[in-house]
């Protein structure tokens, strides 16, 4: 540590108040933001399922209610959040298992390096550590109260918060350019794909899918008989499929006896999900395999290809047809003779439909490869950012 640095507690530097616990049976359309531990994110205060409260008139929970600038912590499950309350979320209540920071007047370290401190993961690994319970993490105030920081003189504080919002604003920067270029690579992918099947060419026909080949839905064999399950072949569930269109064979399988009693799905097909919150995700197999009964599949039949109709079915009007299919419920679920009718476009050939599917076969490789990229440069650069806040509170920036 370098000199003039003095280790001091949390405790004496700031003040922790646990929250209120606000009943849920109370919430109202309208009042003081409720704000809960979903609420605390790292680096920012989440309005995502905003609740809200209206306090009672007598004033006796008026020491909960916060003000713009308060500094917010999570206690609970994800513990170390931290997030300050802005203008625009207010008015605004602090809930339990949140504690609010407070800075005291005479504490030797000022509001903004504190909040540099409070968002390393040092800070979070310390107080993490600290935690009770087995089913998730709890801490309290107290435990938070007596982590140590070492605080440099005033002066230092003020160049390294300096240095730190500098080069955090540049980090920044770099951050928004790296998830522009993903967006954009993953866009040009979209408008390709859009371009192709709403500007179909000459000779073109419009088939139903029961048309083009058989059509099925999967079936799960009795768990309850082990027998059933083993690795002759593989089980698909929707868990299994891939970014790219393929699937995951090596999760689960089937023995020959569990086989003998399911639906195979032969090499070649096409498979969608189409049950539940990843309706529309689909794929295509490259061998044969079983599916669960919440997968469909086409295995064709007219000599049509699986990745022609698989790259269709990822078009927003396709999308929309079966969500639409489905009814839209609170669990959607679209059935095998819903699923069958509906329509693809197929041109004149198969040879056509194997040069598109060629096309974007290569646009996803390099779609993939981009996104690779990127993703290791936003992981580059918040890995950078936690290198300068751990040079920072160990003396070395």
């Amino acid at each position: 540590m370098r000199e003039g640095w003095q280790v001091r507690k949390l405790a004496e530097l700031v003040v922790a108040q646990n929250g209120y616990a606000f009943s849920s049976s109370d919430y109202a359309q309208t009042g003081h933001f409720v704000m809960r531990i979903g609420n605390v994110q790292n680096g920012y205060i989440s309005t995502a399922d905003p609740k809200y409260m209206r306090m009672p008139v007598d004033g006796s929970l008026n020491r909960f209610i916060l003000s713009e600038g308060d500094i917010l912590v999570s206690l609970t499950g994800n513990v170390g959040r931290v997030g300050v309350i802005k203008d625009e979320h207010l008015p605004a209540a602090l809930n339990q298992r949140v504690a609010k920071i407070s800075i005291r007047n005479n504490s030797p370290a000022t509001k903004e390096f504190l909040l540099l401190f409070l968002g390393s993961d040092w800070f979070r690994e310390e107080l993490t550590g600290a935690g009770h319970g087995a089913a998730q993490q709890n801490v309290s105030t107290k435990d938070l109260l007596e982590i140590e920081v070492a605080v440099p003189p005033l002066p230092e504080q003020q160049r390294i918060v300096a240095l730190l919002d500098e080069a955090f604003a540049g980090l920044a920067t770099a951050k928004a350019n790296a998830e522009r270029n993903l967006q954009n690579a993953r866009a040009i992918f979209e408008s390709h794909l859009q371009s192709v099947f709403s500007q179909r060419g000459e000779g073109w026909v419009e088939k139903k899918l029961e048309e083009i080949g058989r059509t099925q839905t999967g079936s799960t064999p009795k768990t309850s008989d082990h027998s059933n399950y083993g690795d002759f072949i593989s089980f698909v569930k929707p868990g299994d499929f891939k970014a790219d269109g393929t699937l995951d064979y090596g999760k689960d399988g089937l023995s020959k006896t569990g086989a003998d009693g399911a639906r195979i799905v032969p090499s070649g097909s096409v498979l969608m999900v189409c049950i539940g919150a990843t309706i529309g995700k689909c794929g295509y197999s490259d061998r044969a395999v079983t599916t669960n009964q919440q997968v469909n599949a086409l295995s064709p039949s007219d000599g049509s290809s699986n990745r022609f109709i698989y790259y269709q079915m990822l078009t927003e009007s396709f999308q929309r047809s079966v969500i639409h299919a489905s009814g839209q419920a609170t669990l959607p679920i679209i059935n095998k003779s819903k699923w069958s009718a509906l329509p693809v476009w197929l041109p004149p050939t198969s040879a056509e439909q194997e040069a598109i599917a060629e096309v974007f076969d290569a646009l996803v490789h390099e779609t993939q490869h981009l996104t690779r990229l990127y993703e290791r440069k936003l992981a580059a650069l918040e890995e950078l950012k936690k290198s300068l806040l751990h040079q920072a509170f160990n003396g070395e920036l």
